[in-house]
C-alpha cells in the first residue's frame, strides 16, 4: 500500500528541493544592496508615500464589492456540478437532490440578503472604514 504513496512523496521532495535550491542560489548569487531611508520607504504604484494626516480616508467600497462578487461567483461554481449530473442522479435520488441544490441557493440568498440589508452593495453611501460594522 505504501508503493502507491511514492510517486508523490518523490513530488514533494522534487517540489521542495527546488524551491529551496532556487533560495539558496538567489542569496549567494545575488547583489547586496545598500539600505537607505529612500530605498526602504514604502512604494505604490509610482505614488511618493505621505504622512497618513494628510491623506484622505481610504474608500474600501471597490474592493469590499469585488470580494463579494469573488465569493457568491465562487460558490455558484459548485452549481455546475451539480447541474451536470442532475438528470443521472435523478432516478436515484429523486427529490433529495432537488432540497440539497435548493438548500445551497437559500444559504446563498441569505448571505447576499444580509449583504445588501448591511448596504455593502449601496453605492450612494460612504462606507465605514471600521469593517467591523459590516
Amino acid at each position: 500500500m505504501l508503493k502507491e504513496y511514492v510517486p508523490v512523496l518523490l513530488h514533494a521532495l522534487l517540489a521542495v528541493g527546488f524551491a529551496s535550491l532556487a533560495l539558496a542560489i538567489s542569496f549567494m548569487l545575488g547583489k547586496k544592496g545598500r539600505h537607505n531611508r529612500t530605498k526602504d520607504a514604502p512604494y505604490e504604484c509610482g505614488v511618493t508615500s505621505v504622512d497618513s494626516k494628510n491623506c484622505p480616508p481610504f474608500a474600501v467600497k471597490f474592493y469590499l464589492v469585488a470580494m463579494l462578487f469573488l465569493l457568491f461567483d465562487i460558490e455558484i461554481i459548485f452549481l455546475y456540478p451539480w447541474a451536470v449530473v442532475f438528470q443521472r442522479f435523478l432516478n436515484h435520488f429523486g427529490p433529495q437532490l432537488l432540497w440539497s441544490c435548493l438548500s445551497f441557493v437559500g444559504i446563498l440568498l441569505v448571505g447576499f440578503f444580509y449583504a445588501v440589508r448591511k448596504g455593502a452593495l449601496d453605492w450612494g453611501r460612504r462606507m465605514p472604514l471600521n469593517t467591523r460594522q459590516m
